[in-house]
């Protein structure tokens, strides 16, 4: 039963993340349509790799295949977003309560938590992974509906709040990968981490984390450069 209700709800998820992401930013219908390709053909692959039991395997190959996924999408995210102004034109016309309120899907990482209580992932991984994602997404909202009204320390609480949910991410990987059954493991719990390569829940690593990744970067970056203009307006006009 938990399977079936995390396939249903993960991709829908998946969908609506990246279709909330697609809509909100400029650009016309060619351009939105490549993007819809390229999630489409993201999330199949991940499925077909999945499906092949590539991420779930022991020793190197299954977290070398599966850290693969997670960091090349990032990677690449990244240096689109520092080199195309094509790519930085779209992230930047998404509005910035967007980005923040599509974390509201975090709560589920309460999924987490009911595969440890079920007995499929180690304590350690699965309740920091999963409170920190539900405290994330219980205060998306929240902050966004801040953010879009700009109400007083805005800027403050949008970047504490990127910082954390950044955090979280990070600390979720690496708790994940040394969870895993690998020559990385610095975890010997039981169960390993190894239920996060299958179906259902690759959707996670795979898709989602990538995702939500780059939009705090975006978030970031778009804090940064506010920040940048706010100085520019301030500062004192030479004699």
């Amino acid at each position: 039963m938990l399977d079936i209700l995390g396939s249903i709800s993960l991709t829908a998820l998946t969908i609506l993340f990246f279709g909330t992401l697609v809509l909100a930013g400029a650009g016309n219908g060619a351009w939105r349509r490549r993007l819809a390709g390229i999630g489409a053909t993201w999330m199949a692959t991940i499925v077909a790799l999945a499906g092949l039991g590539l991420f779930s395997r022991t020793g190197r190959l299954g977290i070398f295949v599966l850290s693969a996924v997670v960091f090349a999408p990032i990677i690449a995210g990244g240096i689109a977003l520092a080199r195309s102004r094509r790519v930085q034109a779209f992230a930047s016309s998404i509005p910035l309560a967007v980005l923040v309120g599509v974390h509201v899907g975090r709560l589920l990482g309460a999924f987490f938590l009911a595969l440890d209580q079920a007995g499929r992932l180690p304590p350690t991984f699965a309740r920091s992974a999963g409170y920190g994602d539900v405290f994330i997404g219980l205060t998306a909202l929240p902050l966004a509906w801040a953010i879009h009204r700009r109400v007083s320390g805005w800027w403050v609480m949008a970047l504490a709040w990127n910082a954390l949910g950044a955090l979280d991410l990070t600390s979720a990987l690496t708790l994940g990968v040394g969870s895993a059954a690998s020559p990385l493991r610095f975890i010997f719990e039981t169960p390993d981490s190894g239920a996060v390569g299958v179906l259902p829940w690759a959707l996670i690593p795979g898709i989602l984390v990538p995702l939500f990744m780059l939009t705090h970067v975006v978030v970031f970056t778009r804090l940064a450069a506010r920040a940048r203009g706010h100085e520019r307006m301030t500062l004192p006009h030479a004699a």
